[in-house]
């Protein structure tokens, strides 16, 4: 229930992995055996970030006393609250009494959060270590424990007269509030008795967060055999980007080969999760398998229907289209799935250092606002990033808000290759929006994921326009079209059937529990659906669903990737048309964090995503790439 606990609950799980294409988002972090031959330059040290922000370390005594703090703090909110909101409500000066409760409560929800992230960053920094496994474990039962103390409070208030809570609001102090409390309304159709709450509540360490955490232990031990050496999953995907076919293709057989021996683990895995939600839906009342992510995300179950039969619709005319052409320039009728994100041929490709991808986000970023340079440059200057490729190291990329008392933190895997650059632009777009998001405070500054994602995507486009418009080369303009292309698949197409897949999957799970051979149907056909007749999906591909994190840790969040990319097309086009005052309206649009509904945020750019043509504009922007690549195929 995306409200019914404090923020900082949620923070304490793994942070979904950034990536436009789960294969090449795994690919992006390689085994640290192959660091110093891939790093782009020897004589670079990559950043590390500093976590003493937080705290100390894990024996920290400031964290001993903070936990111990946090939990005196839930309890005594509880003994101050519960059973008793009603009788503030109808008391003299209730608006007052209120806002303070609600305060108490944000301030209580700062302190875990603080506590939850240092646990989700030490755990990131290297997943292997038993002790930090522990400690992560630790922190999260500690902290599930602790704030059930918390979990009356958005019930009861749930539970207040309409009439009589909105006449509070009209006390500035509590008014102030306002986007918090509407929001929370939002979910008083799906909140259960304090005591189911609190049953589901204190069973998700052991049940959900342990499965979650029971797959990324066997992600990390997953052993790939590629002629005769035993890799891990990142430096095996690596491979399918490698120049020469057939090591694309011993890579590719190598992973379906160990996919298909653990496939039991994974579909049980799946079915256990999928059955978990079923049984959270059915008692809660959501009517769709995703009614529960949309209500999270704030956005009508309408607009994402439309978004997904617009994008599946253009298909044809996407992804079909360009694999097709890719595969002409390959000189071959189809591509095997091992070589759909094969580099192209004939392409000599640089490692780029980190100074260089470090000033070619930041003036990018600074062409757009000043302002949004110097908010990104902090990240370097403080030691906010963890930027090279360790053993055990979490994969991907992302960008952790932790709490506004404290900033955001990003880690990458840095490997020089120009979608490194790319993903360090998408991650310090998250990074930028969350600090200025942080002035809404702990209850106010989260943010829906489809808005979440439009900002990353927002950075990745000016670090891609600055790079292309200063392309004169011809053949180098063909490339980063092409490969910008292939992103904009990877983040539309992809995780419009990644969404798809999830829907089927847990709609047939309803039905009974699913075998391996079932789940991999369903896999291959959506596959099949979005990448067209020029990409051979042969035997092995249909175990690929395995390692996909966001299936497993966030339900239906991908949509939320083709939701940022067809906004940020659409706000691109109307940024490139603007007067003055664009980066102004942007910037205070992402100021907002989750204080406003999509509908309000888009208004002041003339866009509004309940119209069916706003799809239409995002998708006809890939459409014109395509067609100008298609222009320089001689």
């Amino acid at each position: 229930m995306p409200h019914s606990l404090p923020h900082a609950i949620a923070r304490i799980s793994a942070m979904p992995v950034r990536s436009h294409d789960f294969e090449s988002a795994f690919a992006a972090a390689r085994h640290a055996a192959q660091t110093a031959a891939a790093t782009a330059s020897a004589t670079e040290t990559l950043p590390e970030w500093n976590l003493t922000d937080l705290y100390a370390g894990m024996d920290a005594p400031e964290l001993a006393a903070d936990i111990t703090k946090a939990d005196a703090e839930c309890k005594a909110f509880e003994a101050a609250y519960k059973g008793k909101l009603s009788d503030i409500l109808t008391a003299p000066g209730a608006g007052a009494a209120l806002a303070e409760a609600v305060r108490r409560y944000e301030a209580v929800d700062d302190l875990l959060g603080r506590i939850a992230s240092y646990g989700s960053l030490v755990y990131a920094g290297d997943t292997s270590d038993p002790a930090r496994a522990k400690f992560y474990g630790d922190i999260q039962e500690r902290l599930t424990d602790s704030s059930t103390h918390l979990l009356f409070f958005t019930l009861e208030l749930n539970r207040l007269d309409d009439a009589a809570l909105e006449a509070a609001m009209a006390d500035p102090a509590l008014g102030h509030y306002r986007p918090w409390i509407e929001d929370l309304r939002k979910d008083k159709p799906y909140q259960l008795d304090d005591k189911i709450e609190q049953l589901f509540h204190e069973k998700s360490s052991p049940s959900r967060s342990a499965w979650s955490r029971l797959f990324d232990e066997t992600i990390s031990s997953l052993r790939f055999n590629v002629d005769g050496q035993e890799l891990a999953i990142e430096p095996t995907l690596n491979l399918m980007q490698d120049t020469k076919e057939e090591v694309r293709r011993t890579a590719g057989l190598a992973l379906a080969d160990t996919f298909s021996k653990n496939l039991r683990l994974f579909t049980l895995i799946t079915n256990t999760l999928a059955k978990d939600k079923e049984i959270s839906d059915r008692w809660r009342g959501f009517p769709d398998v995703a009614s529960s992510r949309h209500l999270a995300n704030r956005v009508e179950k309408e607009v994402v229907d439309a978004m997904v039969s617009s994008i599946r619709e253009a298909y044809p005319r996407l992804s079909h289209r360009y694999y097709a052409l890719k595969a002409r320039w390959f000189g071959k009728e189809r591509l095997e799935f091992w070589d759909r994100n094969a580099p192209l041929p004939k392409v000599e490709s640089r490692d780029i250092g980190w100074g260089e991808a470090k000033d070619t986000v930041l003036t990018a970023y600074g062409n757009f606002s000043p302002k949004m340079a110097d908010i990104a440059r902090t990240f370097f200057d403080k030691s906010w990033i963890d930027a090279p490729v360790r053993p055990g190291k979490s994969p991907g990329a992302f960008a952790h808000p932790t709490v506004p008392s404290a900033h955001p933190y990003v880690l990458l895997n840095y490997q020089g290759k120009p979608r490194d650059v790319m993903t360090l632009a998408h991650e310090l777009g998250h990074g930028v929006h969350q600090v200025l998001a942080a002035r809404q405070g702990a209850l106010m500054a989260p943010t829906p994921l489809t808005l979440a994602e439009t900002a990353s995507v927002f950075g990745e486009m000016l670090t891609f326009r600055k790079l292309l418009d200063s392309a004169e080369n011809p053949r180098t303009r063909k490339i980063m079209l092409a490969q910008k292309v292939e992103d904009m698949i990877n983040t539309v197409v992809r995780q419009t059937a990644f969404y798809t897949f999830e829907r089927n999957v847990h709609s047939e799970r309803r039905q009974g529990e699913l075998t391996s051979e079932k789940i991999g149907e369903i896999w291959m056909g959506v596959q099949s659906e979005s990448l067209g007749p020029a990409i051979h999906l042969g035997a092995g591909y249909e175990t690929f669903w395995t390692y996909i994190p966001h299936f497993i840790h966030s339900p239906f969040y991908v949509y939320a990737y083709a939701f940022g990319d067809c906004l940020v097309n659409s706000l691109y086009a109307v940024y490139e048309k603007a007067s003055d005052g664009f980066a102004e309206r942007y910037l205070e649009m992402l100021a907002a964090g989750g204080t406003k509904h999509h509908a309000e945020l888009l208004a002041p750019f003339g866009l509004d995503a309940r119209d069916p043509a706003f799809w239409q504009t995002g998708l006809n922007l890939i459409d014109r790439m395509i067609s100008e690549l298609e222009s320089m195929e001689g």
